[in-house]
This record gives structure tokens, C-alpha cells and sequence, in this order.
């Protein structure tokens, strides 16, 4: 089986995409793959293979040994397709499946997802709807909202409404403290903890270097959670985790760079915390149309119990990971999850051909 790795992109998680696609590529099984690494440049120039691989960075390139990377660098389209132009004749391209490691817009949103769509290839993780609503903040929360799942109080607005006195009264309607965020950005990038209103206009404008849409949310106390999800009709979870941030909040140094905060696996929860904890997650799982796979990120904060903070349709895959160690604390390693990503792959392409 060809297994073509999406990584890199536009967004401002490119490098957290290099470094979780330098990890799925050591870890995939050489035996059960042909292996073909497409690396996409922050300017979104496509590359396949050796030039893909040297985007990955001199210290984040896999090992070389069995693995395969399917020819010269060339046009990524056909690679997608599954054609073989450096194909002996008579020989049959192998069954493709597409892994797109990629976090954040122009990847994790619902667009590349698209190309798959039209070009009719299995691909890993949610489909198109699934992905853009558990990209853009706001509409996530508002499909929750619906669907009546708890998540701690929430403003948005565009930046063209951002005026004195919105921020006024959001700050009044929210309370202090409140975090500011991009709508669609993951990773915490461009994230502020605002504790006095004269740090609100600096917050709003750093969000505003990411996106156009913001979202203002209340201050909660409570345990950071995190839990795993695998499957298609019928989600799993794996065992949860949690979040001790060594800064404010868990930020993007706290996440990628300084790796202070404490990640606990499994979180100490009760067998009722946690079947409800559980129940949450797959409710968010399922309202926001996720699927393959997803970590459901909550606030258990006493007397509102649990919160929903976000969906995320691609988790980091880097060794500090929580998906991947919440779900080799639950019996499957890094390469079987990769497998099994895979495997719901290929069957929810056959389900969607048989409806036809």
C-alpha cells in the first residue's frame, strides 16, 4: 500500500506539522508501506520525496533505512492520483491512502480535504464539513451550543465590529480574566490571557495576526483533560490525560518548546468522571461530523463539571504528543495507531462507494 504524508503548509503550525510528520515517517511499517513523503513550503510550493524529506530539516529527517519514497521529485498531483510515472511497464500502482499531517488552515480546515475529495482518494480524518467547523472556533462552539454540550461562556467578533466599546462590554459581559484567540488557528497560536483591561487591545491585535475572526472566552478554573478518539460510526475513547501548565496557560512554548508543563497518563479520574467525560467527548465528536480520529481538549471545573474547550481533528504527533501517548496507554502503539488511522481510512472509502 502507497501511504502519501501530507506535511508542512501555509499555516503557522508549519513546523509543528515538520516535526509530527518526521515522527509518522520513522514510525510507519516499512513492510506494509511504500512510503511517500509530500511536503507542502510556507509559501505553498509542493514537493515529493528527496526534496520533501529536506524539508523536514536536517535534524528531523527519519532514518533512511526501509523507507521508500517513491521516485524522483516530480508534481505531487499524480502521486495523489496513484499514477506511477517511474512504474516499470505492466506494473500496477498499489492502493494510495493519503495522511495529512497538517495542522491549522490550508490543511486542517477542510481544504486539502477537498482536494482529496474531488481527486476520490481515502484519506485520514474527517471529511470536509467536519473538519471546517472543528477548525473555526466559533462555529464549533455554536454547533455545540446547539447540541446543548457545556463549554465555559463565549463572545466572537470580526475584526471590522472590534471597536472601544465592544471591547468594553465583553470585558464586562466575560469577566476578568479572558483568553483571546483567532478563530481559526490551533497549537495556541496567537493566544493571549487577558488579566486587566488595558492588555485587551495588545491580545486582540496579536489574535489579529492570524485571522480576521476572533473569539473572547471566560477565564475558567478547573483541570485541563484531554482525551482520544478513533473510529467512524462507532468512536472509541482512549484513556484520558492531563494538563499541568508550567506557564500561565498552555501555550505554545509550554507545548513545543520548553516541554515543562507536566502531561499526566492517565489523568486520575473515577470510573464516573470518567464514563462522563467519555460521553462529552463522543457527543463533541459526533456533533461537530468528526471522523478517523480526534483529541476532545475539556475544563472539569467544580459545580459545571465538564467543559468543552475544543475539538481537534489532527493532534500533534510529536513524542510529547498526548494522542499518541493516551493511546499507547490504552494498548495501541505508535505504529498500530497509524494502522488503525489507516484502516478506518480505506473503510469509510468503501462505505461512501457502496452508497453510490
Amino acid at each position: 500500500m502507497r501511504l502519501v504524508v501530507l506535511f508542512g503548509g501555509r499555516s503557522a503550525e508549519h513546523e509543528v506539522s515538520r516535526v509530527s510528520a518526521a515522527h509518522v515517517l520513522a514510525a510507519v511499517d516499512p513492510e506494509r508501506y511504500e512510503v511517500v513523503p509530500v511536503g507542502i513550503d510556507r509559501d505553498g510550493r509542493w514537493s515529493v520525496s528527496t526534496s520533501a524529506l529536506a524539508e523536514l530539516g536536517p535534524d528531523r529527517r527519519p532514518p533512511a533505512a526501509g523507507l521508500t519514497v517513491g521516485g524522483p521529485d516530480t508534481d505531487p498531483l499524480p502521486v495523489l492520483r496513484g499514477d506511477r510515472a517511474a512504474a516499470t511497464a505492466g506494473d500496477a500502482a498499489p492502493p494510495t491512502v493519503v495522511l495529512p499531517v497538517l495542522h491549522g488552515p490550508n490543511g486542517e480546515d477542510g481544504t486539502v480535504q477537498g482536494l482529496l475529495e474531488l481527486a476520490d482518494l481515502p484519506y485520514v480524518g474527517s471529511r470536509v464539513l467536519g473538519s471546517a467547523l472543528a477548525m473555526d472556533k466559533v462555529a464549533a462552539k455554536e454547533v455545540l451550543a446547539a447540541h446543548g454540550i457545556a463549554q465555559a461562556r463565549f463572545r466572537s467578533a470580526a475584526e471590522w465590529e472590534l471597536d472601544t466599546e465592544l471591547l468594553d462590554d465583553i470585558a464586562g459581559d466575560l469577566g476578568l480574566p479572558l483568553f483571546v484567540k483567532p478563530a481559526n488557528m490551533g497549537s495556541s497560536v496567537g493566544v493571549s490571557k487577558v488579566t486587566t483591561r488595558d492588555q485587551l487591545g495588545p491580545a486582540v491585535v496579536a489574535a489579529l495576526a492570524h485571522d480576521e475572526l476572533l473569539v473572547f472566552e471566560e477565564g475558567v478554573v478547573g483541570r485541563e483533560l484531554e482525551i482520544g478518539v478513533l473510529g467512524n460510526e462507532a468512536p472509541r475513547c482512549s484513556v484520558p490525560g492531563e494538563v499541568v501548565p508550567a506557564a500561565e496557560f498552555y501555550d505554545y512554548d509550554d507545548k513545543y518548546r520548553d516541554g515543562a508543563a507536566q502531561l499526566i497518563v492517565p489523568a486520575a479520574l473515577d470510573a464516573a468522571e470518567r464514563a462522563a467525560f467519555e460521553a462529552v467527548a463522543l457527543a463533541a465528536f459526533r456533533a461537530l461530523r468528526c471522523e478517523g480520529l480526534a483529541r476532545v481538549d475539556v475544563f472539569l471545573v467544580p459545580g459545571r463539571g465538564f467543559l468543552v474547550n475544543e475539538v481537534n481533528t489532527f493532534p500533534g504527533f510529536t513524542p510529547i504528543s498526548m494522542f499518541p501517548r493516551m493511546w499507547e496507554a490504552s494498548g495501541l502503539s505508535y505504529p498500530r495507531l497509524i494502522d488503525e488511522m489507516v484502516r478506518l481510512a480505506l473503510d469509510r472509502h468503501a462505505r461512501r462507494h457502496r452508497g453510490r
